[in-house]
């Protein structure tokens, strides 16, 4: 038999027939349409020169050729799990440094986390964790090769990147507790009082301020700052309030802060995890996307902060 003209994945799809004895459930557990599952029975019969299922009294029956079939269907897949696994690296020889560009946060809630992580699985990987400076100028690094992760808001990328959604964000209010602007929250109160926007470039408009001015009111930003962990001390200290991601509300300021929804609809974001294509096939890469990626998918928002 000339291998070369077998599709191996056949086999995938056979192993799955002959335990299920039905084609739709079959089609189903392998996430196939049923016409895609029969065309591969009828494929599997010519390979085999078998009928492999008919139909009997109930529903389909395996014949004698199928029965004995089935153990050795498995042990090859056996077998070829256990060849790819050997082809996967082991991380613990593995000496690199990546690099990740990505906001404080999340970078200041998953960095303890990560490195623990790593020192349990890939000890020899070095992370070094760069400023963010905006989505344009990641997907420069990483097309560069500069960086070789980034995390943040990628609306869309070119074919030679890679995106996955880690998680979608929600904006909430915050001010210290006790702010005379949190009786009778409303739009009024927000914008009476000055507001802190965070910028990595030193913006002062923003999306929200694109959302008021539809609504003919603007506010007055008091301070622009380069990172969210200046926000909690500049509102304790203030009348100043800020609109931030949910997940850059801190947890450990629940005592001071109080957090509640924007009083008009502010619409959230989706946070993604980006690299370069070359990046794909690099094992210490990818073991650090994938734990960067349950790490913020894990992390907790403030939203009932206060």
């Amino acid at each position: 038999m000339n291998l070369r003209a077998v599709d191996l994945n056949l086999l995938v799809i056979l192993d799955a027939l002959l335990e299920e004895a039905h084609v739709s459930r079959a089609a189903e557990r392998l996430g196939l349409s049923q016409p895609a599952a029969s065309s591969a029975l009828e494929r599997c019969r010519q390979l085999f020169g078998d009928r492999l299922l008919e139909r009997g009294a109930g529903g389909m029956v395996l014949t004698p050729k199928a029965q004995a079939l089935a153990q050795p269907v498995k042990d090859v897949l056996a077998g070829m799990a256990a060849l790819l696994r050997q082809q996967e690296p082991d991380l613990s020889t593995i000496r690199q440094t990546v690099r990740i560009v990505m906001a404080d946060h999340p970078a200041a809630l998953i960095a303890q986390s990560l490195h623990r992580r790593l020192a349990a699985t890939a000890l020899g990987i070095t992370i070094a964790i760069m400023p963010w400076h905006g989505a344009g100028a990641a997907l420069e690094g990483l097309a560069r090769g500069t960086i070789d992760l980034a995390v943040s808001v990628f609306p869309s990328v070119e074919a030679d990147f890679t995106r996955q959604e880690l998680l979608r964000e929600t904006y909430r209010v915050a001010m210290r507790k006790g702010h005379p602007a949190a009786v009778d929250f409303d739009l009024d109160r927000w914008l009476a009082y000055p507001h802190v926007l965070v910028s990595g470039r030193g913006e002062t408009h923003g999306a929200l301020d694109e959302a008021l001015a539809r609504l003919g009111r603007k506010r007055h930003v008091g301070m622009v700052v380069p990172s969210f962990l200046m926000v909690p001390p500049l509102l304790a200290g203030s009348d100043m309030i800020v609109l931030l991601p949910s997940r850059c509300l801190p947890l450990s300021g629940r005592e001071s802060l109080i957090a509640l929804p924007p009083p008009i609809a502010v619409e959230g974001f989706p946070l993604h995890i980006a690299w370069h294509k070359r990046r794909a096939r690099d094992p210490a890469v990818q073991h650090v996307a994938r734990l960067v990626e349950e790490l913020v998918v894990g992390l907790p928002t403030g939203a009932g902060a206060g």
